[in-house]
């Protein structure tokens, strides 16, 4: 007798998670049961921003096709939200008055924005209603709203010093909107970056025409636009930012509530070991933003310091690839087997990337100390271990900073802003775990005026997020791909944050440009 898969949202995470399971439903092994409360089925919610600017369609966004699924047997349920879930008879009530059994549950919730308290916002936090001239940008209706801004040439004020706040700042600022990006303290992504490369980063901002205000503490918003929608952010100073729409980037939430109301343990998230199970439920998974892996061993070393839920798509795709395996094999009747299967290896530390027209960033890891920080230099340097060490150089007038900081030759953080071939050498270093050369200038010199621009290195990962090598963009190009849409339908590469597109671009050019004799 075949399982009963049901999935809980229907978001990038979920479709992966699904695409993995459809040799399990084709085969007779499982039925599969997905419901989701947008109704539209999976799509790239991290593009958003770029559908908003007129960058790309929703079609392109699409990740999942409801019509297709359903002639492969799922049975998707778009437009219904599930208001409860019933352990002890293995069932999920929805809001349309049906129940639905499971063999095995996963929560696929995601995440919700934050939506900071500001007089003239009173959302719901479980659920909440903006009003006009106001929005989070988080799915396609958003996208309709900043794109009808972008499209009249209107003043867009940016609420938050995140990547995501910053890459739609940029591309609207190129669209032709007037932005200004409001973030608290001295410079955009504060938890990310030192001040040094901080600074660097708010001044390029300004050079794409972003206007940043900073160590800016907003209170409230008014709404005096003659549709009665937003028209200034008000500052605890007393000042105001005019504008006509308000876009909210202040990190998102969990989606933990339907969890919590069923018994399920939650931290910041749904709290799971590393085969994905929340605590003492062998029915139940969590999978993406709305997952915590931390499992219920307080002597696990390796959850010691483990971090919440990564906001990131890459991490969750590698869950939902890992997950559909385990279960097809559950599903399959060989429990035994899936036993066998190596838990889930632990996530990298994340690398944030900016790369939009005119300005490149990544930073990753610990990179705040100083390089005459004597006490931060020397902390932890015990028992043999090294000390860590500072490279740092800067050229503030062209927009150019790096910061490398290494405990025995290897990186445990780095900064590069406007130094593009040096960010990508210096990220996969640091990805794998590589020791610089003692000279450290030769990694500057990537950037030089001697060296003429390549594409992307084949040995090398091209697309983090779906975790494809340059060699398989390749491999994918010399058999007949000729766009980025193509390289991605047959790699996946591309398909999540985009910041990749120019590196697939450089591969598919390469092959395509004649030998020079």
């Amino acid at each position: 007798m075949s399982e009963q898969i049901v999935i809980v949202g229907f978001g990038p995470v979920a479709a992966r998670l699904v695409d993995e399971l459809l040799p399990a439903v084709r085969g007779g092994h499982a039925r599969l049961t997905v419901v989701g409360e947008e109704s539209e089925a999976a799509y790239n919610r991290v593009l958003v921003a770029d559908l908003g600017v007129g960058r790309t369609t929703a079609g392109a966004l699409a990740l999942a096709d409801a019509a297709d699924l359903a002639a492969e047997g799922v049975d998707v349920r778009l437009g219904v939200r599930v208001k409860r879930v019933d352990r002890a008879r293995q069932q999920v009530l929805l809001s349309d008055r049906t129940a639905v059994h499971y063999d095995r549950l996963v929560f696929a919730t995601g995440s919700r924005p934050v939506i900071p308290n500001l007089t003239g916002i009173n959302p719901d936090p479980a659920s909440p209603v903006l009003p006009a001239g106001v929005t989070a940008l988080r799915d396609l209706r958003d996208a309709d709203v900043l794109r009808q801004a972008v499209d009249g040439g209107k003043r867009v004020v940016v609420l938050g010093g995140g990547v995501l706040g910053l890459e739609t700042a940029l591309a609207a600022a190129e669209e032709g909107a007037t932005v200004t990006v409001v973030h608290n303290g001295p410079h955009p992504l504060g938890r990310n970056i030192d001040r040094g490369g901080g600074a660097v980063l708010a001044a390029g901002l300004r050079r794409c025409g972003v206007r940043v205000a900073g160590n800016a503490r907003s209170t409230g918003v008014e709404h005096n636009a003659p549709d009665g929608g937003f028209s200034a952010l008000l500052l605890d100073d007393g000042s105001a930012i005019d504008g006509d729409l308000l876009v909210i980037s202040c990190g998102v939430r969990p989606r933990t509530e339907l969890a919590e109301g069923c018994g399920l343990s939650t931290g910041t998230g749904i709290l799971v070991d590393h085969r994905l199970r929340a605590h003492h439920e062998p029915h139940i998974f969590a999978i993406g933003d709305c997952a915590e892996v931390r499992c219920p061993d307080p002597g696990c070393a390796a959850c010691r310091n483990a971090m919440g839920p990564s906001g990131l798509v890459g991490p969750g795709w590698r869950q939902a690839e890992w997950l559909g395996g385990y279960l097809t094999l559950l599903a399959e009747g060989t429990a035994a087997e899936a036993d066998l299967l190596p838990a889930l290896p632990p996530e990298q530390p994340a690398v944030v990337v900016l790369k939009a027209r005119g300005l490149n960033m990544a930073v990753a890891g610990n990179n705040g100390a100083d390089p005459w920080d004597e006490e931060a230099l020397t902390a932890g340097a015990v028992n043999g271990r090294p000390r860590l060490q500072i490279a740092q150089w800067a050229d503030p007038e062209h927009g150019r900073y790096v910061k490398m900081t290494t405990r025995g030759g290897v990186l445990e953080g780095l900064v590069s802003v406007g130094m593009p071939r040096t960010a990508a050498e210096l990220v996969g270093l640091f990805e794998r775990g590589a020791e610089l050369p003692a000279d450290r200038s030769l990694l500057l010199r990537l950037d030089g005026p001697d060296l003429v621009p390549g594409a992307a290195d084949p040995a090398g990962t091209v697309c983090r997020c779906a975790g494809v090598s340059g060699a398989a963009i390749q491999g994918a190009v010399e058999g007949g791909c000729s766009t980025v849409a193509d390289v991605s339908k047959a790699t996946r590469a591309g398909t999540g944050c985009g910041g990749c597109h120019e590196d697939i671009k450089g591969l598919i050019e390469k092959h395509s440009s004649p030998a020079l004799p």
